[in-house]
Parts: C-alpha cells; sequence; structure tokens
C-alpha cells in the first residue's frame, strides 16, 4: 500500500496540518517506508510460533540493569509553596471550582 502525495495532503487537513511541499514529500517518504516495514514483517512465516502473554515473558533471559530506587534529591516542598496563596499543612490550597 503506497501513499500518494495527495493522501498525505488530505491527512494533513484532516489534521490541521499545512505542509510545505518539501515537508510533503518527506513525510510521504518516511510513511511509505514504514507501510513497507510493515509489509516486510508481515511477509515473515510465523506458522507454528507461540505468542507471547506478556513481553516480560523473556525476562528471565534479558539481563536488566537497574538502578536502586533511592529518593537524592532534597525535599524543598517549603521553599516551593513561599509564593502560593494559600497553604495549610504543606498542601496548596484551590478554589473550589465544582459545586
Amino acid at each position: 500500500m503506497a501513499l500518494t502525495p495527495q493522501d498525505i495532503a488530505r491527512v494533513a487537513n484532516l489534521a490541521r496540518l499545512e505542509l510545505r511541499p518539501d515537508e510533503t514529500e518527506h513525510t510521504l517518504n518516511q510513511l511509505n517506508g514504514f507501510f513497507a516495514l510493515v509489509a516486510q514483517m508481515e511477509a515473515v512465516n510465523t506458522d507454528g510460533v507461540e505468542p507471547l502473554a506478556h513481553p516480560a515473558a523473556v525476562l528471565g533471559e534479558v539481563a536488566l540493569r537497574l538502578r536502586d530506587d533511592i529518593a537524592n534529591e532534597p525535599n524543598q516542598r517549603e521553599a516551593s509553596q513561599v509564593s502560593a496563596p494559600a497553604v495549610e499543612r504543606g498542601l496548596f490550597l484551590v478554589p473550589k471550582v465544582i459545586e
């Protein structure tokens, strides 16, 4: 499925985008490249391949490099609330907008 410049112009119009001619050509090439990749993936024979229940199902085979979840920024609540019009017990007070 190859798109045409008219297709790009129509989609841009629907999205309320104004594209210059060079942007239209660039977008056309990108989208057609994407559809070519999809067609290439659809051509792969996946008979007999079991789908994964979740991408994390293969995590046992992958070593993750995770860092410790440690807070390393100082608490600046008071400094952040100095300019607030109303604060109570460390919380910003705002006017009620829904009755």
